[in-house]
């Protein structure tokens, strides 16, 4: 089956719960009406469904290929597709007009990455690092940049990459080795090698914009010594045409497990490969030095959408696996039936396809808050609501990025289970969500990366005020669900209270502890990460049955309020119940996870 977005979710989470009316009255969001954002949605989920999701099967058997020059074919059909996203406008969503883009808000662009990382994950990692290098050069670039690659990205004609890490470095930047020589009129020569570069060639766009870490010759050690540069794959000419091909060259493409039909490149730099003499031409960005602290905001705007990715693709599992359970025969139901059933009626499969919907739709509204907290930080008119809203935004990065990638693991295992034996052939399709999500948790930061920033930087260094500040917002939805004594709202209540009360202890723990037993506390870092990112997608569960039910009291027969309302109860009972259960191994789990000597293991 091809894919359906769940436009009318979308539009639920971006209303009831993202507040999109409050953002369209921001400065700045004017334009972002019920009315404008209704008409992209529905277009957005056109185009995925018709033009990029039937490339995502055939794209994943066909790969990309490395050419004998060095030049990289991508599947059939990509660069049409790629063209169309362009010329409609969807690389721009969100950046500003004057480069060519629509200027709508963070949070529209929020359900554009979703839908088309749903049709075709590796076709929108191309776009996903396209917005990593224009948030950059937006905002570290100087205004000669700014005018020569912002309106040529934004529109799609031009793409972005993102080059940070080496053999020997891995995560480890400060072990970059690339060097960056400084030339008479100001422009550098860059020298090295860099992997793992997604989209670092390919023949979808007429120039590629990398933007490069590397070593200027009087930098000092470590990841003080950094600095970024803009490498565009043709150097370009003073018209703004791509002029002379740069020195640098894709020397390999990797075999991956999954995202096949995304090239992951080994490109290197001043091989003598171009038409410009050895050394590549690079510009630096910004100071010299400071290479890591501009690299992060392309590495932050990455990691919301690596997030975004893991919803995706746990969506598209999600809806595979309905339509399976949906269509397939087998075995009679466990309380008698006259002869074999679909699958989708035993209880079983019901447990695993609302385990698969619940995950999705808590991860996804959580993102979306995330995104219109953003909007808020940078529009809001009150300095302080703007600083409030920020500091939940970086608070919640690491929850995007490290819960939804690792709910996708569970989501699209969940998909090949429901497949049964079937699942596990490639020619269903549903092991091809499993393999792409398998990245997720590891590209941008690993999970672990993501808990130790979120007990370092988001917990620890404020002494828990910003995680103390999202508890109280979830304790004030828990006195609004007290009016409920019974029911499907009284349960949802009950088990957030105890997931907010271990979400709360384990903050304390943290706090209490990240100087005077630091080991204890990263040991339990990931399940802290596991621990919130429930716990927050359990309170937005909760506030979206709160409004369903808002609705079916004033008389809306929609069954999507119905069905919302059970979504958040199983949510409850299932997913919100492990918070305690995480709570008490971090608490009291360091001592077993770090007793063995290391010859022991």
């Amino acid at each position: 089956m091809s894919y359906v977005a769940p436009v009318k979710d979308i539009k639920f989470v971006m209303q009831e719960l993202a507040g999109l009316e409050a953002i369209n009255k921001l400065p700045g969001c004017e334009e972002a009406t019920l009315e404008t954002v209704e008409a992209i949605l529905e277009e957005d989920a056109r185009f995925c469904g018709e033009v990029v999701a039937p490339l995502n099967r055939s794209g994943d058997l066909e790969h990309s290929v490395r050419q004998p020059d060095g030049s990289v074919k991508t599947p059939k059909g990509f660069k049409e597709a790629f063209k169309q996203f362009g010329a409609g406008g969807w690389q721009g969503l969100h950046f500003p007009t004057e480069f060519g883009g629509q200027g709508l808000p963070k949070l529209v662009a929020t359900a554009a990455i979703e839908m088309i990382n749903s049709a075709n994950l590796s076709f929108a990692l191309c776009p996903l690092l396209t917005d990593g290098a224009v948030e950059a050069i937006l905002l570290t670039g100087t205004e000669a940049q700014r005018n020569t690659y912002l309106p040529k990205l934004i529109s799609g004609e031009w793409t972005g990459t993102m080059n940070l890490t080496e053999p020997q470095a891995g995560s480890d930047l400060a072990l970059v080795k690339s060097r960056a020589v400084p030339q008479a009129d100001g422009s550098f020569r860059v020298f090295g090698q860099k992997i793992f570069i997604t989209f670092g060639e390919h023949d979808m766009a007429d120039n590629i914009i990398h933007l490069v870490l590397a070593r200027t010759p009087s930098a000092p050690e470590g990841v003080k010594g950094i600095s970024l540069f803009i490498v565009p794959k043709f150097v370009v000419n003073a018209d703004g045409t791509p002029g002379k091909r740069n020195d640098v060259y894709c020397a390999s493409l990797e075999h991956k497990l999954g995202i096949n039909a995304s090239p992951t490149a080994v490109l290197l730099y001043g091989d003598n490969k171009g038409e410009v003499g050895e050394g590549a031409i690079g510009y630096l960005i910004g100071e010299e030095n400071r290479g890591l602290e501009y690299m992060f905001i392309m590495m932050n705007a990455a990691r919301f959408a690596v997030g975004m990715q893991g919803i995706a693709v746990a969506e598209r599992a999600y809806q595979k696996a309905v339509a399976y359970a949906k269509d397939r025969t087998q075995s009679r139901a466990v309380e008698g039936s006259s002869g074999p059933v679909t699958i989708i009626h035993h209880p079983d499969v019901r447990r695993m396809l609302m385990t698969m919907r619940a995950y999705t739709e808590g991860a996804r509204a959580s993102a979306y808050v995330t995104a219109a907290a953003l909007d808020a930080a940078h529009h809001h008119p009150d300095a302080t609501v703007r600083a409030e809203n920020q500091s939940f935004y970086e608070y919640m990065v690491p929850l995007v990025k490290g819960f939804s990638t690792e709910m996708s693991l569970e989501v699209t295992s969940l998909g090949v289970q429901v497949h049964g034996g079937m699942g596990f052939i490639e020619e269903t399709g549903a092991a091809q969500y499993y393999r792409d999500a398998r990245i997720l948790t590891i590209y941008e930061g690993t999970t672990a990366i993501q808990a130790n920033d979120l007990v370092g930087r988001k917990t620890a260094r404020d002494a828990g005020k910003t995680a103390k500040g999202i508890i109280a917002q979830i304790r004030k939805t828990e006195s609004e669900l007290a009016q409920f004594e019974h029911g499907d709202l009284a349960v949802i209540r009950n088990q957030l209270a105890a997931a907010s009360k271990a979400f709360e202890e384990v903050v304390d723990f943290v706090v209490a502890n990240a100087k005077a037993d630091i080991r204890a506390v990263y040991a339990g870092s990931v399940p802290y990460l596991k621990l919130a990112g429930i716990t927050v997608a359990g309170w937005n569960m909760a506030r979206a049955a709160l409004a369903a039910q808002a609705k079916i009291a004033a008389g809306d027969s929609d069954p999507f309020y119905a069905t919302k309302v059970v979504t958040a109860r199983f949510y409850a009972d299932h997913i919100l119940t492990l918070a305690p259960a995480l709570r008490s191994a971090i608490v009291g789990g360091a001592e077993g996870a770090l007793a063995l000597e290391l010859d022991q293991f």
